[in-house]
């Protein structure tokens, strides 16, 4: 093992590291936590219990992970942070662990969190999203795929935002963020699909149309939403970017945000 701890960081004896671990200056790791392969943690940073962290993470200055959440209903019972691999997790990024006994704050793969971040209990975050600074997600908030979400905003709990979807700064974002499009202001509204995005995502030119045809039909005619998803489902071919963009409205609970 090449792990290396530095002399003056603090290791719980019921913690546990990998190889190939670097713990920085004046770092506090607590009980029953695990830290997996190659990840870095940087000085400062705080790790409590409860919580385990993947492989090829990077830590930077002051973040602090697993602490109690900030909620009045909160028992303090055992509850749990877990973070998949190669995250990176800019300084003084906080990340809160699960508000009810044995529920957990659930973080994937890829992401990058950038400097004071809020994470809440109970988010789940998927797989590479990026949340500029000072973004704020309150508990339960649900993030799909390849997110990307703006300095200086704010997301209010239970809501949940859809792949490959990207918010301006500085929005307040109050209502559910359908998959594909781009989202802006206070409260936010949709400015239309995530074209550039797609694009750079790779979706194919067909599907590209197919999403933009569904948009229109969903934002910009006359029907309501219910009417405008039979249309969809009716008239387009049913790839499963179309599947997932109508799945995802006819699940919202806190109800989808509209076009400007």
């Amino acid at each position: 093992m090449n792990t290396f701890i530095h002399p003056t960081a603090i290791i719980d004896s019921k913690a546990e590291l990998d190889e190939d671990v670097r713990i920085g200056p004046y770092c506090i790791i607590g009980p029953n936590t695990k830290i997996g392969k190659k990840t870095k943690i940087s000085a400062l940073a705080v790790i409590e219990e409860w919580t385990e962290i993947g492989e090829e993470c990077t830590i930077s200055q002051g973040v602090i992970i697993g602490t109690l959440p900030q909620d009045t209903g909160f028992e303090k019972k055992k509850s749990f942070v877990k973070i998949g691999d190669r995250n990176i997790i800019r300084e003084y990024t906080t990340i809160h662990r699960g508000s009810k006994e044995g529920s957990t704050t659930y973080i994937g793969n890829d992401n990058f969190f950038m400097a004071y971040s809020h994470i809440a209990h109970n988010c789940l975050i998927e797989d590479g999203v990026v949340i500029a600074n000072v973004g704020t997600l309150a508990g339960y908030v649900i993030v799909e795929k390849k997110v990307m979400i703006g300095g200086l905003s704010a997301v209010h709990q239970y809501v949940k935002i859809g792949a490959y979807s990207i918010i301006g700064g500085c929005s307040k974002v109050v209502k559910d963020i359908p998959p594909y499009t781009k989202a802006d202001g206070r409260p936010a509204r949709l400015w239309g699909l995530n074209s550039v995005g797609l694009k750079r995502a790779n979706f194919s030119l067909e599907t590209r149309n197919l999403l933009k045809k569904a948009y229109k039909t969903l934002f910009r005619s006359s029907l309501n939403t219910s009417q405008a998803l039979r249309k969809i489902e009716n008239e387009l071919k049913a790839n499963s970017e179309i599947q997932h963009l109508c799945q995802f409205i006819q699940s919202s609970k806190r109800g989808i945000c509209k076009e400007r």
